[in-house]
């Protein structure tokens, strides 16, 4: 079994790891809540080998263990301390996000609301989410619909009667509405990353789908209630993240990412994929030379607009939304690919959409996250949002007492039995 000499630990309650399993690498981070501030003290960064995952999936679990166990014990030798919590995140083709939202209407309107009558609404909210999407999920991957599992569940919003409580107990009302982010995913990867975090020999603190986490990640900056259009371009996946008054709408993706484009250059350039990633690399840093630039520019043209389509395409699935928010944030490692920020900003893709204007583009940056203090000096690039984003759910689920979420994570660990 992986782990670590028990002996090496410092016992900090209030410190935690984050595993960012991606199709390209794996990252981790050490970190360490602070006040209302996270310390990040740890950081490192694992390449993996080709056919130990394939569109964020789970291909290969000796292989993805390795590299894991590594990337974890490079973090904490960076950060001088190893704790035992770990959050674990998970994205990819075969993870489906929604926000399910159930109103009811109480006998009594003058009664308080009271802990066992949440309780069964909370049921209620998660067995209606579970049917559907469990229904949703079997018809896109031909898994039999059994096999389905819940990965997480957050509550987003609760309103009584029409107004917004942080929690609903005690107060009167006739409807409570509450709307509830789930993610699934079919047993087998489920099965997959319950494997990996036993073999690391870790406590779980959460299995945490990275596009729920990522629309979360501005909710602790001075943009609170933000709304947005989230693009986590990975290795293998473009995930789309809406969310609107600071509560995630849903989750949707697409299979091209980064590892689309190296393909690409290898064969357009006839050079090998190590080669690939490495040109890839310098054209997005813009440190070709002119000529260069050009040739690259143009073999990636086509996949470009490949990838601009399956944007326009899957933003079209979130037809339940009357106007869509019409800022767009790129982060992931494939969103510093030139041509796709332009494509985004230049097209008329926007046009066939319900935007109420035309959409801006921006880069989403580590240094935006005010509340995230990087000791490391490494976070840098878009590409480290998705890890940050998980070290931003670690810090709330360590934050976070209230009997609500207690009683949520209670109908979480029975639906995952």
């Amino acid at each position: 079994m992986f782990g670590r000499n028990k002996s090496t630990v410092l016992k900090r309650d209030r410190a935690f790891s984050v595993l960012d399993i991606g199709t390209e690498f794996v990252k981790a981070l050490t970190c360490e809540v602070e006040g209302q501030d996270l310390k990040v003290l740890g950081y490192a960064r694992v390449r993996q080998n080709r056919g130990e995952m394939e569109s964020g999936t789970i291909t290969d679990i000796a292989g993805v263990i390795e590299k894991s166990d590594q990337a974890l014990k490079e973090a904490e030798r960076m950060a001088g301390t190893g704790p035992n919590q770990i959050v674990l995140g998970v994205s990819g083709e075969i993870v489906k996000g929604a926000t399910s939202m159930i109103s009811y209407k109480r006998r009594d309107p003058s009664s308080k609301v009271h802990q066992e009558e949440l309780k069964n609404i909370i049921h209620k909210v998660q067995w209606k989410a579970f049917e559907k999407v469990r229904g949703d999920l079997a018809y896109e991957t031909g898994f039999n619909e059994i096999d389905v599992k819940l990965i997480h569940a957050a509550i987003v919003d609760i309103k009584i009667d029409g107004y917004k409580v942080s929690n609903p107990i005690g107060f009167q009302g006739r409807e409570i509405t509450m709307s509830v982010f789930n993610a699934f995913s079919p047993l087998v990867h489920f099965g997959a990353l319950q494997t990996i975090s036993a073999e690391l020999d870790r406590e779980l603190m959460a299995i945490m789908a990275e596009p729920y986490a990522v629309g979360r990640l501005l909710g602790g900056t001075e943009l609170q209630g933000y709304s947005g259009i989230f693009l986590d371009i990975g290795g293998g996946t473009t995930d789309i993240i809406v969310v609107q008054d600071g509560s995630t709408v849903g989750t949707k993706m697409f299979t091209i990412g980064g590892r689309a484009f190296t393909k690409r250059l290898a064969h357009e350039l006839n050079i090998s994929q190590d080669e690939a990633e490495e040109v890839k690399t310098a054209f997005s840093n813009k440190q070709l030379e002119h000529q260069s630039f050009k040739i690259v520019g143009k073999a990636l043209e086509s996949d470009a607009k490949v990838w601009l389509s399956g944007v326009y395409l899957t933003l079209q699935e979130f037809f339940e939304i009357d106007s869509l928010p019409p800022t767009l944030y790129l982060c992931g490692g494939g969103s510093m690919l030139p041509m796709l920020k332009e494509g985004l900003e230049l097209g008329d893709w926007a046009k066939r959409l319900p935007f109420p204007r035309k959409p801006q583009v921006k880069y989403l940056l580590p240094k935006q996250i005010s509340h995230i203090k990087d000791h490391t000096n490494r976070l840098k690039s878009p590409a480290d949002i998705t890890p940050m984003a998980l070290a931003n759910v670690g810090m709330e689920i360590l934050a976070e007492e209230k009997s609500l979420t207690k009683m949520l994570q209670k109908v979480v660990r029975l639906m995952q039995v």
